[in-house]
């Protein structure tokens, strides 16, 4: 995997130094992000755990997103992405998640939605917040653009929360 590693350890410090836990809500990516974070050893202190939730009633089921939500905005939102980082953020009892759910491709693009398309969501403390990006590639440039969009994020947001505490 061609990603940042040293970002990668820059958010694993980061978690450990102020004893927060995270989980992940995973959809384009199908795992790669929870794969990303678990090929370092010793994760287990900071990552609970993850949930791959590829279609939609495993949206529902495992993350309490609303029907109503998938209905109106798509599963590719960031109304879902943020409903699935509450849900996993409830189920697995953590203290930060993140969601990730897009268009990795080739087929399921629309003239609003292209492939590429792909929404975040990062639930914590008093923080909650979504994006939406468009990546370039194939699928799995798509998905790996994902997880280290995702880990440059949580980065920002974990410095900015600590330095907002200190």
């Amino acid at each position: 995997m061609s990603l940042n590693s040293e970002k990668l350890q820059e958010l694993i410090r980061s978690l450990r130094d102020q004893k927060l836990t995270v989980g992940f809500a995973e959809s384009c990516t199908g795992g790669a992000l929870s794969a990303f974070l678990t090929e370092q050893p010793g994760v287990s202190d900071i990552f609970l755990g993850s949930v791959v939730s590829y279609s939609n009633e495993a949206k529902e089921d495992l993350l309490g997103v609303r029907r109503d939500t998938l209905m109106q905005e798509g599963a590719v939102s960031e109304a879902v992405a943020r409903q699935m980082a509450h849900g996993v953020r409830r189920q697995l009892k953590t203290d930060w998640s993140v969601a990730i759910t897009g268009i990795a491709g080739p087929s399921g693009g629309t003239p609003t939605k292209p492939v590429g398309t792909v929404c975040f969501a990062i639930s914590g403390p008093g923080f909650e917040d979504s994006r939406r990006q468009l990546f370039l590639g194939d699928r799995k440039a798509i998905q790996n653009a994902s997880v280290d969009y995702s880990v440059n994020w949580l980065c920002e947001v974990l410095s900015t929360s600590l330095k907002s505490r200190q």
